[in-house]
């Protein structure tokens, strides 16, 4: 180990030169759109991606033209709401009505021969 050299255990910190908070979110840049998306805190730490202290991540700066997506939380409204599950439900429910009647005669007589069993778009097949 050379002097001066710091080796970080625990949380990764701030990318920001001489910054010495904990990284909580994560900023990526897009070349090809102009753009920069910023983040939750990647699981990984990755060689184009800048992990950011809360400070820094929210006095962000982009070129003149550039536009910034900010991710939001997905812990700020863990799951579908209500109405959410009802229009999932009504769905359900509209599609199984329309469904027609499946019958095995559509099936050749050597296929279903060797078929074990269906469940949806899955198949057993024995192996021989």
């Amino acid at each position: 180990m050379r002097s001066g050299q710091v080796i970080r255990r625990g949380p990764r910190g701030c990318s920001r030169a001489s910054c010495r908070r904990p990284a909580v979110r994560t900023l990526t840049y897009i070349y090809a759109d102009s753009s920069a998306v910023l983040g939750e805190l990647a699981t990984y730490a990755e060689p184009h991606a800048y992990d950011l202290c809360l400070e820094h991540s929210e006095k962000l700066t982009l070129p003149n033209g550039w536009t910034v997506i900010k991710e939001e939380s997905a812990n700020a409204e863990a799951g579908p709401n209500s109405d959410d599950i009802m229009a999932i439900a009504d769905a359900v429910r509209e599609a199984g009505a329309h469904r027609a009647p499946s019958t095995d005669t559509q099936m050749p007589p050597q296929q279903s021969a060797q078929e074990l069993g269906r469940r949806g778009h899955l198949r057993a097949i024995p192996s021989n």
